[in-house]
């Protein structure tokens, strides 16, 4: 088997890479990234990119497309990534999670490439009021970066057939430690905080509504979409992809972490408006296509995972909210040092390549 994954150099990849070795020790794995992220290593005791065939250097806006020979399941996790970067930069965003995305799912068709699975995200549902969103309920994306995702979905959906099964992972909000940790994500936060500031201060009031998923059980769940059959959810899925258990309240996760992490003070700002970003999401659906993979990782043990992974790596930046833990952060900096143009091209193309000697 042959599997090509797509943006691997990000938080989410370290997992995805682990979990793919794991599962098919044989295989050829193939990634293929812009390098932003390539450098922010967290508590790393090798690099990840070592369990690969080879690991290809470039921008997906122009993929190269002798890449895609002899895959059989293409992973797309490429994107411009959350809120934050997808405001500043919305034009990229569009281009890269929306327009490449499409292009590159084009060519992987043409080349023969059987499974082509999109990482795309539950926070097309935005308001998502009382209920429960199940993948049939009206999308209400607010965002530049939830734009992007419901086009990209849209136009993904034309592609599928027999021969191309097309399956979009609305993934719940990402958590959990892994050797590229971002702390611009909501749990990751509040335990960063917690670790060094004994404190965790909620700028809403803590009242939206998030589902979260570890990075590991997203791992599981593109294992899973690589190989899946067109009779198992159709040549095309979009399906919510988490846990129902995993529905939970801001304030809520802030309790969690200080149960877990003795000594925390938790601060809300019950004045503040409510977030509008505040959505439930009903998981049924992937639970039933999906039995052997469902998500495994608790909120208090991915919370433990977290403080491990801090404490062991000695983390003490109370300023980590300015770091380069915060991708929005990295990418200021590239530009401040005339790595990247307005449209986060490199001034000088990263071309290169490495191979694991056989």
């Amino acid at each position: 088997m042959k599997i090509l994954i797509v943006g691997n150099l990000g938080y989410i990849g370290p997992s995805v890479v682990s979990q793919l070795r794991e599962s098919y020790p044989d295989a050829e794995l193939l990634g293929f990234d812009i390098g932003y992220f390539a450098h922010c290593l967290s508590n790393a005791s090798y690099l990840p990119e070592t369990r690969l065939n080879a690991q290809h250097f470039g921008d997906i806006r122009a993929f190269p497309e002798r890449l895609l020979e002899g895959v059989d399941a293409l992973l797309n996790l490429a994107a411009i990534s959350n809120d934050p970067m997808g405001n500043e930069f919305e034009a990229v965003t569009m281009a890269v999670n929306h327009a490449a995305a499409v292009r590159l799912a084009e060519a992987a068709k043409k080349a023969g490439v059987r499974n082509y699975v999109y990482a795309s995200s539950c926070s097309i549902y935005g308001a998502g009021g009382d209920s429960a969103k199940t993948e049939t309920d009206t999308m209400n994306p607010l965002t530049a970066y939830a734009r992007s995702k419901v086009a990209a979905e849209n136009d993904l959906a034309k592609l599928a057939d027999s021969t191309f099964i097309v399956t979009c992972l609305r993934f719940a909000t990402a958590c959990g430690f892994t050797n590229r940790l971002r702390l611009d994500l909501v749990l990751n936060d509040f335990v960063a905080g917690a670790v060094v500031n004994r404190r965790i201060d909620i700028l809403s009031d803590g009242s939206p509504w998030r589902p979260l998923i570890n990075t590991r059980d997203m791992a599981r769940a593109f294992e899973w979409a690589a190989a899946r059959k067109a009779d198992i959810g159709g040549a095309f899925l979009a399906v919510n992809t988490g846990s129902s258990d995993w529905n939970v309240q801001i304030r809520d996760l802030a309790e969690a972490v200080a149960r877990v992490i003795p000594g925390v003070d938790v601060s809300i700002n019950r004045d503040a408006s409510p977030d509008k970003r505040s959505y439930r999401v009903n998981f049924d659906l992937f639970r039933r296509l999906a039995p052997d993979h469902q998500p495994q990782w608790g909120l208090e043990q991915t919370i433990g995972e977290l403080h491990r992974g801090l404490t062991a790596m000695n983390f003490a930046d109370a300023n980590y909210r300015e770091s380069t833990f915060i991708r929005l952060k990295v990418l200021a900096s590239l530009r401040a040092g005339g790595e990247l143009d307005s449209r986060l091209e490199w001034h000088v193309p990263r071309r290169a390549r490495f191979e694991m000697a056989s």
